[in-house]
């Protein structure tokens, strides 16, 4: 399992997507953004899958990253 952060417009889509994963049987939760990572809501989602859920993502999510070690992260989708 990897771990993966979720960036979002807006508070309601991180919810959506914290909603969606979890009902797919994903572990998950939100919290506060990481800085490096965006300034738009405020809001993340943190979670761990084999992949990166993209599927569970809502429509206003701004960009998925994936945890690589050491507070790294590599962006894997970017909605634009």
């Amino acid at each position: 399992m990897k771990e993966y952060v979720a960036t979002f417009h807006t508070h309601l889509s991180a919810l959506m997507t914290d909603r969606n994963l979890k009902g797919a049987g994903v572990q998950a939760r939100m919290m506060p953004v990481f800085r490096k990572l965006s300034s738009s809501c405020g809001t993340c989602v943190v979670y761990s899958a084999d992949g990166p859920c993209l599927e569970q993502m809502d429509e206003d999510v701004e960009g998925v990253y994936e945890n690589i070690g050491d507070e790294t992260y590599r962006i894997l989708y970017q909605n634009e």
